[in-house]
């Protein structure tokens, strides 16, 4: 069943065009990721698919019967809502029904109520907003009464993600939804996908992500769309037989060319002398050789300045915003050739933490000392404020006009952007109409620009572009200075990293040897009730174990980490909750029942608002509940 047909799209931006003559379509239990280089109109032809851009030309149709949801790489929320608000906005039947309910309970609307309870008991949608709140507090937004206003680029994202899982559409139409996540909420909504029925369409760089979720990729290549039934993995074998193929092509036009172009040349120039087909085809051929280009290799072989011995020793540091405890007397001493990961929740302190480590923040106590010749490239989550009306070349020779590279040898800001996959005509474009991962590029270009011996990258993948992420791996790997890496990308991460920090909240900071897939195997493997500092099980590399938690700050209290044993008042408390739920649940089933057999107004109200009670108590008493089952 075809839920989505795009017939001969065509975009282009001023003389630049994006792509032409695009076919594409996607049925029922696709899960398809478009994928692509940065600035290819990945972003723009998800757009036009969703209905919120038109096409220069063509067609694009939707099943008439069918939900779409869209999540756009900006999302546009109204500030003055709150989150609650903005997700209950929202559109779905139980979304509906609830909005309904809410409004005839606001006005006394007997007969309105009567309705929308129905409905509610129809779409079974009383238990909704514990639904809504489990979605958000999965993705990191705990607080759902606050004003979106008051929230990040990041959180605002999210809020966006969670308001279109809620609703459950029939396709499901992501830009970038990855970003702006932690690894336990990446986790979280893969899982969720992966055991959704319903159709997907999403950009992504995230190769893990791709691979587990997809089955389906299409690439968005010189204005082409390639399509391949399959993973991300089977996506990649593909491509190379692809452009395998089209080199071997590419070589045999070019031939083919050289000759034509001899047989041209010889002929007699009256047009009419010639044999016509034969102009035309050359003409065509012409076409085809110019328009294939070599998108080369992004050269990131740049001077690295020398490291000596000492180079960045960390101790005691403490941090705390009001009673919120980010680091509690964290200790380390950075060494040579040092590849750190940083993980953690998002709130856990960890831009805190590199912050501090930079001098762009003071501790409330603790000491930094930093070597002499330490030099920091610190490419941060927030994209450099660059006056949109400066071209692109004149934003690297305002850092420097000539650079060095390892080898001793020079290059110019314009031969050093090419490296960096920005051709002539891209340099002196502006930067307002870079892409987004356009400026990333750039900013990462500023950053290593400037021969950093100790490189803090505060998710460097975001908005990158997957051929981009393999050059920037490599070059991190022959870097023969410290890297501190924070990224949502676990494929990223597990090839660069050799030791991670895990913030565990509390100020609780843990050095665990390995990379974060080490890390997740290991923590899986515990038991739940296991203490902090339990050793890990086999599956951690071999003759390693978790170094212990780095921070002074204890386990649940517990000054020696033993595990905490429940009192006598306790056990009886864990044994009588459960009891006290299930009456719950009986209690809300009989008055549910009451409802739909009708009865006076007030009657009703009070039977709606007893469920609401209900619901808050039984959530109340299982979060009690499953806290005493930790110790049990």
């Amino acid at each position: 069943m075809n839920y989505l047909s795009a017939e001969n799209l065509t975009k282009s931006y001023g003389d630049r065009m994006l792509f032409r003559n695009l076919t594409f379509g996607v049925n029922r239990g696709d899960k398809v990721a478009i994928v692509g280089a940065n600035g290819s109109g990945k972003t723009t032809l998800l757009s036009i698919l969703a209905g919120s851009m038109p096409p220069d030309s063509g067609i694009v149709s939707h099943r008439k019967d069918i939900s779409i949801g869209y999540l756009d790489q900006q999302p546009d929320l109204n500030d003055a809502l709150t989150v609650m608000e903005v997700v209950l906005a929202g559109e779905s039947a139980q979304l509906d029904a609830v909005r309904a309910y809410e409004h005839a309970l606001a006005h006394d609307d007997h007969a309105a109520l009567e309705r929308a309870m129905s409905d509610m008991e129809k779409l079974e949608a009383w238990d909704y907003e514990a639904q809504i709140r489990q979605i958000l507090g999965e993705l990191g937004i705990q607080d759902v009464e606050q004003s979106v206003g008051s929230l990040s680029g990041g959180q605002r994202k999210r809020v966006a993600l969670a308001r279109v899982l809620i609703q459950n559409p029939d396709l499901l139409i992501l830009d970038e939804p990855t970003n702006h996540l932690d690894l336990e909420a990446i986790e979280y909504l893969e899982n969720f996908l992966n055991t959704n029925n319903g159709t997907l369409l999403m950009v992504s760089h995230d190769r893990y992500f791709l691979d587990r979720v997809c089955n389906q990729i299409a690439e968005l290549d010189s204005g082409q769309l390639y399509t391949y039934k399959g993973d991300y993995a089977y996506f990649l074998e593909k491509k190379d037989e692809r452009e395998t193929a089209a080199a071997s092509e590419l070589a045999k036009d070019r031939n083919t060319f050289r000759r034509e172009l001899e047989w041209m040349r010889r002929q007699p120039k009256a047009r009419g002398t010639k044999a016509q087909y034969r102009i035309d085809a050359f003409d065509e051929l012409k076409e085809k050789t110019s328009g294939k280009r070599n998108d080369g290799e992004l050269d990131l072989n740049l001077r690295t300045s020398r490291l000596g011995s000492k180079i960045l020793e960390v101790e005691n540091l403490s941090k705390r915003f009001g009673e919120k405890v980010l680091l509690d007397h964290f200790t380390y001493t950075f060494k040579r050739s040092d590849r750190v990961g940083l993980i953690g929740k998002n709130g856990m302190g960890k831009t805190t933490l590199m912050n501090m480590l930079t001098g762009q923040l003071r501790p409330d106590s603790g000491k930094i000392t930093t070597g002499g010749t330490v030099k920091f490239g610190y490419y941060t989550q927030t994209e450099l404020d660059l006056p949109e009306s400066q071209r692109v070349i004149d934003v690297v020779q305002d850092v420097a006009e000539v650079m060095k590279l390892a080898n001793g040898d020079t290059i110019t800001a314009s031969q050093l952007l090419t490296r960096f996959l920005f051709d002539r005509s891209k340099q002196y474009d502006y930067v307002a109409k870079l892409s987004g991962g356009e400026k990333r590029r750039l900013q990462l270009l500023l950053v290593l620009v400037q021969n950093p011996n100790f490189l803090i990258l505060d998710e460097p993948t975001n908005d990158l572009d997957i051929t981009t992420l393999n050059v920037l791996e490599d070059f991190l790997l022959n870097f023969s200075g410290c890297v501190l890496i924070v990224t949502h990308d676990r494929y990223f991460m597990d090839r660069l990293v050799e030791h991670v920090f895990v913030m565990e909240g509390a100020g609780k900071v843990r050095d665990f040897p390995g990379n974060y897939t080490d890390y997740r195997e290991w923590r899986d493997s515990q038991p739940k009730s296991a203490s902090q500092n339990d050793k890990p099980a086999a599956s951690v590399p071999k003759n390693q174990t978790p170094a212990p938690v780095v921070s002074s700050a204890t386990v649940d209290g517990n000054t020696n980490g033993a595990r905490k044993k429940l009192s006598f008042k306790e056990i009886r408390e864990y044994e009588t909750l459960e009891k006290e739920i299930e009456s719950l649940e009986q209690r809300k089933v009989e008055v549910i029942g009451l409802l739909n057999t009708g009865g006076h107004h007030e009657q009703l109200t009070a039977w709606a608002r007893e469920i609401e009670e209900i619901d808050q108590s039984i959530a109340e008493k299982s979060d009690r509940w499953l806290e005493l089952a930790e110790y049990i």
